[in-house]
C-alpha cells in the first residue's frame, strides 16, 4: 500500500492517541468525518495499523526493572528455534523476542518487578526452556528513548519528535 499524505497525517495522529475521535481525527487532518473514517478502515484493512493499544507504564504496574538477555541456543535448527519462539510467546514477561543475525541467537527485553525478579525469571523459566545453551544479561542505567511510534517522513531526521 502506497501511503500520501493525508495517510501520513491520520497515522501520526492515531499514534499519538489511538483513542481519538473521528471528528477530531478528520478536523485534524483536514478531511470531512466520512472519507477520514474510510481511509482509517482501508488502513486497518490493509494491515498497516495492526491494532490499538494502550502505552502502560511498567513501573506503575510493578514491573519497574527492564533487562535485555542476549541467549544462545544449542542449535539453530528450525525445530530448536520454533521451541524456544513458542515457550518465549508463553511468557508474558518478555515483551519482545528478536531472532538475531551475528553473535547471539535472540535479543529479549524482560519486565520484571526488581533485580531478584529479573533473577528468578531467568532460573525459573528462560534456563529451563530446551536448547538455552547460554544466556547473557544487560541491565540498563538509564532509559534515553523508547518510542512508540514509527517514523512517516521519507527521512525520519527530519521530523520533528512532539
Amino acid at each position: 500500500m502506497v501511503l500520501d499524505s493525508i495517510d501520513k497525517r491520520i497515522l501520526t495522529a492515531l499514534q499519538r492517541d489511538g483513542r481519538c475521535p473521528n471528528n477530531q481525527l478528520a478536523a485534524d487532518v483536514g478531511l470531512s468525518p466520512s472519507p477520514c473514517l474510510r481511509r482509517v478502515r482501508l488502513l486497518e484493512e490493509a494491515g498497516v495499523i495492526e491494532r490499538y493499544a494502550a502505552v502502560v507504564d511498567p513501573a506503575k504496574i510493578g514491573m519497574g526493572m527492564t533487562v535485555f538477555a542476549r541467549v544462545w541456543l544449542t542449535g539453530q535448527d528450525e525445530e530448536q528455534v520454533e521451541r524456544f519462539v513458542a515457550a518465549v510467546n508463553d511468557l508474558a514477561q518478555i515483551v519482545e523476542c528478536h531472532l538475531m543475525a551475528g553473535d547471539c541467537d535472540f535479543l529479549l527485553r524482560i519486565v520484571a518487578p526488581d533485580l531478584e525478579g529479573v533473577r528468578r525469571f531467568q532460573a525459573e523459566h528462560l534456563a529451563r526452556i530446551e536448547g538455552v545453551r547460554s544466556i547473557k544479561t544487560d541491565i540498563p542505567m538509564q532509559r534515553v528513548k523508547l518510542a512508540v511510534e514509527m517514523p512517516l517522513a521519507a527521512d525520519s531526521r527530519q521530523q520533528p519528535n512532539p
